[in-house]
């Protein structure tokens, strides 16, 4: 059904999408930077020589310092909740789960506002307090998780984890309420960070999360084949020899570790880990060989996309990235129910 030629087309078109939106993340803003500077100046810093004089240096500037970490920022963390939630919806066996369903990015949030709640700025971090705190509260809350769900379900059944992750979540969610309803001029800085933005972060960010992304990819694709045997139940997956118990706790942790890192650096932001496997899983088959590297894809250009118009839809103002994704998601997303339905 999903011929070698279909596969490389969807590879093809994905990357074709990501790469016009990155030069168009770039290129569009206040300052219209043309391609071609866009193309000399990212050379130049590849290759590490000495750029055109044709290229004026406010682009070169704005291309480097401004608009490519972000671009690139915004890239690795839609590919992160994009790999992480076609990671869930096969393992889970749950069309509607996603990142945010073991409640790690609760955690995270209440990592990060409890940062700014309580002003806490650590010894050599500094500004990176925040999302260094908020990976560490990702982390610590998958552990309880994994942790409760052991306790009570040696087996750790589908059932149990996402019971688990509703009730962790709904707990650290009132956790945040609480804060917000204590919380003084903090407010604006709190809500804004929730709603999810990408904005004023440069390189540092960048290689703050791509470890994480790395790493946590890297996991999920090694467990590709397994994923596709718990697709179809743990019991069947046994009995053609996979190690449920191990591997699903692999995938769960690979998973958090994806979440947790990006929303430390841009907060909570929808959809992208609901409606993109979705997506590709109708368009180009439920095979994690092939659903994990194009949902990664996928996701990436997504929200590039998604910041370029959060930024520009009202300019000079920016609305949150995270209110996009919703406005953008939820249609398509209903749309892709009814037609499934249909």
């Amino acid at each position: 059904m999903y011929s070698m030629t279909k596969r490389i087309t969807a590879y093809g078109i994905l990357f074709v999408i990501l790469v016009v939106s990155m030069l168009m993340g770039i290129s569009i803003g206040t300052v219209q930077v043309p391609v071609t500077t866009i193309l000399k100046t990212i050379f130049a810093a590849i290759s590490h020589t000495s750029i055109s004089d044709s290229v004026d240096p406010m682009y070169e500037n704005i291309v480097m310092n401004v608009r490519l970490p972000r671009v690139m920022l915004s890239g690795i963390i839609g590919a992160s909740l994009a790999i992480a939630g076609a990671a869930f919806q096969g393992l889970l066996r749950n069309p509607l789960a996603d990142p945010y369903t073991l409640g790690v990015s609760s955690g995270a949030s209440v990592g990060a506002v409890l940062t700014i709640f309580l002003h806490l700025s650590l010894p050599f971090l500094g500004l990176y307090t925040l999302p260094v705190l908020s990976v560490v509260a990702s982390f610590l809350t998958i552990f309880l998780v994994l942790f409760f769900t052991k306790r009570v379900d040696r087996s750790m059944r589908v059932e149990t984890i996402i019971l688990t992750g509703v009730i962790f979540s709904s707990f650290l969610g009132a956790l945040i309420s609480l804060m917000i309803a204590l919380t003084g001029d903090e407010l604006r800085q709190i809500i804004g960070w929730l709603l999810g933005s990408v904005s004023m972060r440069g390189w540092d960010y960048v290689w703050i999360i791509l470890p994480f992304f790395i790493v946590g990819a890297g996991i999920l694709m090694l467990h590709a084949t397994e994923l596709n045997a718990m697709s179809f139940g743990e019991q069947q997956a046994k009995h053609l020899g996979v190690n449920v118990e191990r591997k699903k706790m692999n995938v769960l942790i690979a998973g958090s570790i994806l979440t947790g890192a990006a929303v430390a650096v841009s907060g909570t932001i929808g959809f992208v880990g609901l409606v993109i496997p979705h997506f590709i899983r109708i368009i180009w088959g439920p095979d994690h060989k092939h659903l994990l590297p194009l949902s990664i894809l996928a996701g990436a250009g997504f929200l590039i996309l998604a910041d370029l118009v959060s930024r520009t839809i009202i300019a000079p103002s920016e609305l949150p990235i995270g209110v996009i994704t919703a406005l953008i998601g939820a249609p398509i997303f209903a749309v892709i129910l009814i037609r499934r339905r249909n």
